[in-house]
């Protein structure tokens, strides 16, 4: 009789962790989804802040000259950031990345000083480009304008492309977890149809039967949501040591929702998936009881 007892509260131990691990997987994934989601603008904004073009600059223009420029530029409504790199700099930056000097096999410095511009996300577009080339275009001292047109599509176009995917993704994963969640509530109350059948004969009424099994699961599901958003923190943590910079992305507002919205969808999906499998077994007849 003990034995039995055991081997009951082992089985029924190991069917709730089952639960619970299965849930929580379904959980952190939809998180995960939820975060890129809210992480769209900012990851957006932070793409196209860091996709510098270089404003090359005529040999005969002063340092002096240079400065006066910088500060004007510095002003205006689009710049983000602007940095001046000296001929000398440009040589030695060259020299790191090939192993030497241009002037050891050319005998002088072929390069050209410049400014390396970095604009605020709302201007990184192909139609304010096009009004910003004309801005400094104005400068007589421009030489030219080095940066890839195309890549300001191709990087708008991909992050359009990124928020449908994730939208999507988000809307098929819900789809999917509360199918689980279903479907593995189903299998721990299915363990239960005699005792369900039991109840109703005595007279329980389908709330009071259906109480303690909306009870076990909603802790189920609150157990779940603590585990999934372990897991969010633990692949945070692991981004962040993996990208520099990346926690800088994350938005703290954003987080806490993502939290939230994990909670509240364990214990909810928990909790709705828990009445229709209860309600199954309570509208089902004995004799069906031995055959499914």
């Amino acid at each position: 009789m003990t034995e039995n007892k055991k081997f009951t509260t082992v089985s029924f131990f190991n069917s709730r962790l089952t639960s619970v691990i299965s849930i929580a997987l379904v959980l952190f994934l939809l998180g995960l989804i939820l975060l890129m989601g809210l992480m769209g603008d900012t990851l957006s904004r932070f793409v196209k802040e860091n996709i510098t073009f270089s404003v090359v600059l005529k040999d005969d223009m002063s340092e002096g000259e240079v400065k006066r420029m910088q500060k004007k530029l510095e002003a205006e409504p689009f710049i983000k950031s602007i940095e001046y790199i000296s001929k000398e700099q440009a040589s030695k930056e060259l020299e790191e990345e090939l192993g030497e000097r241009p002037e050891t096999f050319l005998g002088f410095n072929p390069l050209q000083a410049s400014l390396e511009v970095k604009l605020h996300s709302e201007y990184a577009n192909p139609d304010s480009l096009q009004l910003i080339e004309k801005q400094f275009k104005k400068y007589t001292n421009v030489s030219e304008l080095l940066y890839r047109k195309d890549m300001m599509e191709v990087v708008n176009d991909n992050l359009k492309r990124i928020g449908i995917i994730l939208l999507s993704l988000a809307a098929v994963l819900m789809i999917v977890s509360f199918v689980l969640i279903s479907n593995t509530i189903r299998l721990l109350i299915y363990s239960k149809r005699f005792l369900i059948h039991t109840m109703k004969l005595v007279g329980a009424t389908h709330g009071f039967i259906r109480k303690p099994f909306m009870v076990y699961n909603m802790v189920s599901g609150l157990y779940a949501s603590i585990l999934a958003m372990l897991l969010l923190m633990g692949a945070l943590y692991y981004l962040q040591s993996e990208l520099a910079g990346f926690i800088d992305l994350i938005n703290t507002d954003a987080l806490l929702l993502v939290f939230v919205a994990v909670l509240v969808l364990g214990i909810t999906l928990s909790v709705v998936a828990t009445f229709f499998a209860v309600n199954k077994y309570l509208r089902m007849g004995v004799d069906k009881l031995y055959y499914i």
